[in-house]
């Protein structure tokens, strides 16, 4: 009989906090899957994406190795909600279809994936448990002026440019709020990981 491992989909807007809570969950013992790694994998130059993104953006947004520069490819779908939406078009159902495929081969017992479109893209459906990551605006802003080197307009660009919350809200099972410390996040997420463990064993049970 085959194995289904129990999948945690881990959600939220840009900087909110959810590679700490797959850091955790890492720690805990589930399997990881990345959406943004695997989006990396999967434009890699020449490849069928590759290809589709630079037709759809033009030859500006690749470097001189190949690369695509997704500094200047932010600067476009970030500033424009079109453009963002028909980048989401050409990159979703690749990303999901990779993901759907490593779930399927997975022998793990748990495992989480992270993406920020998990809802939009209708990979929530693949999941036993919708974890959504919140945290405030600004505190989003202050982390990606930090980790990426933007300026406060670039930022704030992102975190503006993100989904509304309200229909993640409703579709969430698990709410973690990464606006308090790391500390009020973990104590959170051990909660939350004793409910996966009953009602992973309950699956396992029934399969």
């Amino acid at each position: 009989m085959n194995h289904r491992p129990f999948v945690i989909g881990v959600t939220g807007n840009i900087a909110c906090g959810k590679s700490l809570v797959m850091s955790y969950l890492a720690e805990l013992g589930a399997k990881t899957i990345d959406a943004d790694q695997v989006y990396h994998r999967l434009i890699e130059p020449n490849k069928p994406l590759w290809l589709a993104v630079r037709d759809r953006f033009g030859p500006a947004i690749i470097r001189e190795d190949g690369d695509i520069d997704r500094a200047a490819l932010g600067k476009i779908v970030f500033s424009d909600r079109q453009a963002l939406a028909d980048l989401d078009a050409l990159t979703h159902p690749a990303i999901v279809a990779e993901i759907r495929s490593q779930i399927a081969d997975s022998t793990a017992k748990v495992l989480a994936v992270d993406a920020v479109k998990l809802i939009e893209s209708g990979l929530d459906r693949d999941c036993d448990s919708v974890w959504l990551v919140i945290c405030d605006p600004e505190a989003a802003i202050d982390r990606l002026m930090e980790r990426n080197g933007l300026s406060y307009g670039d930022a704030a660009a992102r975190v503006n440019a993100q989904p509304d919350t309200a229909p993640k809200l409703a579709r969430a099972d698990v709410v973690i709020d990464n606006s308090g410390s790391r500390e009020e996040t973990r104590r959170h997420i051990l909660s939350a990981w004793s409910a996966v463990q009953r009602d992973s064993s309950t699956q396992e049970d029934c399969s």
